[in-house]
């Protein structure tokens, strides 16, 4: 959907908006405006948050409709649907309330590509560095990393692949999967 209801009344608008049939050629979709809230807390207090964390680096985890995606030791990104940002940080803001902690909205930071089928294993990895094989890439990882130079996210559901790049990069990226 290239424009969404956001807040009291505004549009928003994709920076993908007019790109749906380059997508749709290339076997994607855009997933738009989908809830980020990017959380920062020590490992320990996991069992304070009423998000299930991932266990392992590089591995992400669904828990109650939302899915927590593992950034770093002490970082985490909560992905839920579009506008639920706001009570997903109260959630955990109350839950780490006293606790150094960091919960911020990124929503506007990435735009979101969903690329399926068979060969966008193949696609990715003709601009990706990372070890795309299934012994080392399957359902359940994430990692961030460079595509066709620019830095995404990647996350890989059951049957498909999520890529997470910063809006200013989203045309770039269209145009490189077009020509890969």
């Amino acid at each position: 959907m290239a424009e969404a209801m956001a807040g009291a009344g505004a549009f928003a608008r994709s920076p993908l908006a007019d790109r749906a049939e380059d997508l749709a050629a290339v076997g994607a979709v855009e997933v738009g405006f989908l809830a980020q809230v990017d959380l920062r807390a020590e490992a320990a207090l996991a069992a304070r948050i009423p998000i299930a964390l991932p266990p392992a680096p590089n591995t992400w985890r669904l828990s109650g409709g939302r899915e927590a995606l593992w950034l770093g030791p002490d970082e985490w990104l909560v992905v839920a649907e579009p506008g639920s940002a706001p009570a997903i940080m109260e959630e955990l803001e109350r839950a780490l309330d006293g606790l150094h902690h960091s919960v911020v909205d990124v929503s506007a930071n990435r735009a979101v590509v969903e690329l399926a089928g068979d060969s966008r294993i193949d696609l990715l990895a003709e601009g990706c560095g990372l070890d795309l094989h299934p012994r080392s890439w399957r359902e359940g990882r994430c990692a961030q990393t460079l595509l066709a130079r620019v830095p995404v996210l990647l996350q890989e559901r059951s049957h498909a692949t999520r890529v997470f790049v910063r809006p200013s990069f989203a045309d770039h990226l269209v145009d490189w999967l077009q020509r890969a």
